[in-house]
């Protein structure tokens, strides 16, 4: 019987391809920093190691930032500079995690390292109208998961995706006011209410491909969930999608996306070339 159990779990591993490759124009020497190596967490899962380049061929500065993501940093001259890198990854094959009875914390009694994810950050704006709307909008549902699936409820429903409306500096509160953007933009919204409602809630980027659903038409990207601190652990939620999926990679965790910037380049610069690869290429049998 245990065997046979084994063998089902066996059954549900997977393996995913992983990669991207972008190119920047620099029409001068730059400083780039960025946050693109698979998060510490998922080491143990690659089958084969990630084979991250730079070209032109670069010295890189590797660090990890208080949040415990893997950084780098490349001074690159003028010209095209191109980041790439793949890998494979072994993978549960299983849904995120759903324990709908699982109940919120007091903030009296939260661990102290998940309180920076109930305080106000830069593209969550808890102390904003958002409070108040929080409260009068999900105050009478139970407290714990049931409370943050509304959450995602509301935000899924609320704001319409729509790739051509992306803007980096737009806010949480500009979210809910706009109700468009991508997929930070829900992400920021149903963090920010979930702190309002005093979870600590963290945002997540990294990988998630169209295993085990209709593949969208989209060109394929990074992508953004969120993560909320219930009973004794963290939990995934994705108000984007508002379902359970297979195969999330995490590449970087923080307070919101200005602590996990995939790229960030301190001066001009033009995307000549993004491509990001998500793709389940076989099943594990062992």
């Amino acid at each position: 019987m245990h065997a046979a159990l084994e063998q089902k779990a066996s059954e549900r591993v997977i393996l995913i391809k992983l990669g991207y490759d972008i190119t920047f124009g620099l029409p001068a020497a730059t400083t780039i920093v960025y946050v693109l190596h698979i998060h510490p967490s998922r080491i143990a899962d690659l089958v084969t190691p990630e084979s991250f380049r730079i070209e032109p061929s670069l010295p890189v500065e590797e660090y990890f930032d208080g949040f415990g993501n893997r950084c780098g940093r490349v001074n690159a001259p003028a010209g095209n500079i191109r980041l790439f890198n793949e890998a494979v990854i072994r993978d549960s094959g299983e849904l995120d995690p759903c324990v709908p009875t699982e109940r919120q914390n007091d903030v009296t009694s939260l661990p102290l390292e998940t309180l920076a994810f109930v305080l106000p950050s830069r593209y969550c704006e808890v102390d904003s109208e958002l409070l108040e709307f929080a409260w009068s909008t999900f105050g009478s549902t139970p407290p714990g998961w049931q409370r943050v699936q509304a959450v995602c409820d509301f935000v899924h429903g609320h704001i319409r995706f729509d790739y051509m409306r992306a803007r980096a500096n737009r806010t949480a509160l500009d979210a809910f006011r706009e109700r468009v953007g991508v997929c930070r933009d829900f992400t920021h919204l149903a963090i920010t209410l979930c702190r309002c409602l005093n979870f600590p809630a963290r945002y997540v980027t990294g990988y998630l491909g169209d295993i085990g659903v209709i593949p969208s038409p989209d060109p394929m990207d990074f992508s953004a969930w969120f993560e909320v601190f219930l009973g004794k652990q963290w939990y995934t939620f994705d108000a984007r999608h508002n379902t359970r999926r297979i195969g999330r990679v995490v590449i970087g965790r923080g307070r919101d996306a200005g602590d996990v910037p995939i790229t960030m380049a301190f001066g001009k610069h033009t995307l000549v070339h993004f491509q990001v690869t998500t793709d389940q290429i076989d099943v594990a049998n062992s």
